[in-house]
C-alpha cells in the first residue's frame, strides 16, 4: 500500500518546484529524501485513488535541491532544511500506523520535535523580542508534551491489523502534509531571520491543529483526544499571533 501512496505523490513535486520559482523565494525547505517506488512497481486504474501516504515522494529533499538557482544555501536554510527532513521521515512512522490514536501520537510527537528544533533555530538566529519570546514558550510547552506522547507510545503499541477507519485516517493525514510541506518550504526560505521564523512555524501550527482534529475524529483515546484539544486551543492562539506579527513585519 506504501507504493501506491508514493506514486501518487510523485506528481505533486513538479508543481512544488516550479510553485518556488514563480514565488522566487530562497531555497525551498525540506530536504527529505523522498524514497521511491519498489522495484517493478506499477500503476494501475485503482492506484489513482490510493490515499496519499507519503506526500513528499517523488520530491527531492537533498540540502541543494533545497535552493532555488542562483540562491545560495544559508546555514540558518540548512539548519531548517535538516530539521524538516528529520521531522517528516518521524511523522511518517505514525502515519504508517493503522490505529488512529497511535498514529495521532507518533506523528505528532516527530511534528513536536520538529517544532522545538525550528525553535532552536530563531532563538540562534533571530533577534526580534516576540519571535524569541514565542520560540522559547513553543520550546517549553512542546517538550511537555514530547515527554506526554513517549509515555503514553510505550503503553500503548500500534495495532497489527487496520481498523475502519485507518485509510481515512492516513489520507486525511497525509492531505495536510501536503499543504504543510509546500508551505513551509516557502516560508523558511525567507532571508530575514525572524520571517523565516514565524513565515515556517505559521504553517507548521496550521498542520498541527489539522492533525489534532484529525485525532478528535477518528481517536478514541481520552488521553489522547484531550492532548488533541489542547493542542488546537494553544496553536490557534499562536496561529493568530504570528499572523499578525507578519502583517505588521513585511517588508
Amino acid at each position: 500500500m506504501k507504493t501506491h501512496y508514493k506514486l501518487r505523490l510523485s506528481v505533486i513535486a513538479a508543481s512544488v518546484s516550479a510553485a518556488l520559482l514563480l514565488s522566487a523565494c530562497q531555497p525551498a525547505n525540506d530536504k527529505v529524501e523522498a524514497p521511491v517506488a519498489e522495484e517493478g512497481a506499477t500503476v494501475d486504474a485503482t492506484q489513482a485513488d490510493a490515499p496519499a501516504m507519503d506526500p513528499h515522494a517523488g520530491h527531492d529533499m537533498s540540502a541543494d535541491a533545497m535552493v532555488a538557482d542562483g540562491t545560495p544555501m544559508t546555514p540558518m536554510l540548512k539548519e531548517y532544511s535538516e530539521s524538516m527532513t528529520k521531522m517528516h521521515e518521524d511523522m511518517m512512522i505514525g502515519m504508517d500506523y493503522n490505529d488512529p490514536d497511535a498514529a495521532f501520537a507518533q506523528g505528532m510527537l516527530g511534528h513536536h520535535i520538529g517544532a522545538v528544533d525550528m525553535a532552536e533555530i530563531e532563538l540562534k538566529y533571530g533577534t526580534d523580542a516576540e519571535m524569541r519570546k514565542l520560540a522559547q514558550e513553543i520550546i517549553d510547552a512542546q517538550q511537555s508534551e514530547i515527554k506526554q506522547m513517549k509515555t503514553w507510545l510505550a503503553s500503548n503499541p500500534d495495532t497489527k491489523t487496520p481498523t475502519a477507519d485507518t485509510k481515512a485516517m492516513q489520507k486525511a493525514y497525509a492531505d495536510g502534509m501536503d499543504a504543510m510541506h509546500d508551505d513551509m518550504m516557502a516560508g523558511i526560505a525567507d532571508p530575514v531571520p525572524d520571517m523565516a521564523f514565524a513565515r515556517g512555524m505559521l504553517p507548521h501550527h496550521v498542520g498541527a491543529v489539522d492533525m489534532a482534529e484529525t485525532q478528535l475524529k477518528y481517536g478514541k483515546n481520552p488521553e489522547m483526544l484531550k492532548l488533541a484539544q489542547e493542542i488546537i486551543d494553544a496553536q490557534k492562539a499562536e496561529i493568530e499571533q504570528m499572523q499578525s506579527w507578519i502583517a505588521a513585519n513585511k517588508v
